[in-house]
């Protein structure tokens, strides 16, 4: 039988194609922001630690499908005093990274021609593998002024294909953070229509920890809704071991259970050795590098008020910020140029969903500040 392309309508893989466009990988005034990587290794500690594991043999077999009970427990613990609320360990699934956590998600709760209502700007990955299971995007309009998604405009879109509401927060592309109001609100409208509310939570280690991100998982029912995604990846530099969580109800944690056991068996055991590592021993050092990143947003928003640009800052936040670009062409061709021309690598809004195309995105987590009057003059360059 021979492959049909068309069975899959989906997009090409973005960081790929900007990476393209590339005229020379190797150049030393290239800027690379394309892709969210944090900008430095895992601390030594964890990584002597690891390194003292595997020579002693562990890490090297499967592990429980739902994950090991250490990290499972750790975890559970972790967010509920990160949220104020009460998770157990049997609510945790562990998965081979945030991306496997939302596909087996969608895998467990979606049929083809299914819906999920999600906001614009959206992170490229749901995007494409809702398209490979045939399920449609519903998408909420994009409001550069509040960068908020609207939820009775998300109630207006709710019919009986409709499975899931999505939320990124905070959000990747925009960096914006969304209110822990916002957020019960599209809570309170999943659970008044038996829908699930999927939170993708990847980057909330980068939001003030006097700040409560929501307060959900204090409600005695939030199992019934409630699907939260999180990932390992960024907040303790472990990109390369795949790592990430589902903690929900139990009903649809036995389904992803199924998913888990077809596709990757077990989240990568030495992953998984790093992530109860982190979690246990790397609070100070993960409020370091938030504080970090904080400081760096800060530093951009200021960069960007610069007289003679006539890009425009939307949001910034966690490892992101997205801007608005000034020209009358499409985000593709502004960003191709700024690669080609201007060595700034960077992605284009229309790969974050549709309506994106006056808007480009800046990964700001692995440049460090002293390079961000850099990138402004090769922005200005670029409008000339």
């Amino acid at each position: 039988m021979k492959f049909n392309p068309n069975v899959l309508d989906c997009a090409a893989a973005p960081i790929a194609e900007a990476w393209s466009w590339v005229r020379d990988p190797q150049s030393d005034n290239l800027i690379d922001m394309c892709q969210a990587v944090p900008a430095h290794l895992p601390p030594q500690s964890l990584r002597d630690y690891l390194g003292e594991a595997i020579k002693a043999g562990e890490g090297a077999t499967y592990t429980d499908i739902r994950g090991i009970v250490p990290l499972r427990e750790a975890l559970a613990e972790n967010i509920s005093a990160r949220y104020q609320g009460r998770v157990d360990s049997d609510d945790i699934l562990i998965t081979a990274g945030c991306n496997q956590a939302f596909c087996s998600v969608i895998d467990s709760l979606c049929q083809a021609g299914d819906e999920v209502i999600l906001p614009l700007p959206c992170y490229f990955n749901h995007q494409m593998w809702l398209s490979t299971r045939a399920v449609t995007p519903r998408y909420l309009s994009f409001n550069p002024d509040t960068a908020m998604p609207d939820v009775d405009e998300a109630r207006g879109l709710i019919n009986e294909r409709t499975r899931a509401l999505l939320l990124v927060t905070p959000n990747n592309p925009s960096g914006a953070i969304y209110s822990p109001e916002c957020i019960l609100q599209f809570f309170e409208l999943a659970r008044e229509h038996g829908l699930a509310l999927i939170m993708d939570e990847t980057y909330r280690d980068f939001i003030d920890i006097e700040q409560l991100p929501h307060g959900l998982f204090a409600s005695d029912d939030w199992r019934d809704t409630l699907v939260h995604l999180y990932s390992f990846s960024k907040v303790f530099s472990l990109t390369g071991f795949r790592t990430g969580a589902v903690a929900c109800g139990q009903p649809l944690l036995k389904q992803l259970s199924k998913v888990q056991d077809c596709t990757a068996i077990c989240a990568p055991h030495a992953g998984q050795l790093a992530a109860v590592y982190g979690l246990q021993n790397l609070h100070d050092w993960k409020l370091e590098k938030s504080a970090e990143l904080a400081q760096r947003a800060i530093l951009i928003r200021q960069a960007f008020a610069h007289p003679e640009l006539d890009y425009r800052l939307i949001s910034a936040g966690a490892y992101f910020a997205y801007i608005q670009h000034p020209f009358a062409e499409k985000a593709r061709a502004v960003v191709r140029r700024l690669i080609e021309e201007h060595e700034l690598l960077c992605l284009p809004g229309s790969y974050f969903g549709q309506d994106q195309d006056r808007f480009i995105r800046l990964a700001f987590a692995n440049v460090h500040e002293r390079h961000f009057n850099d990138v402004i003059a090769r922005l200005i360059a670029s409008q000339r």
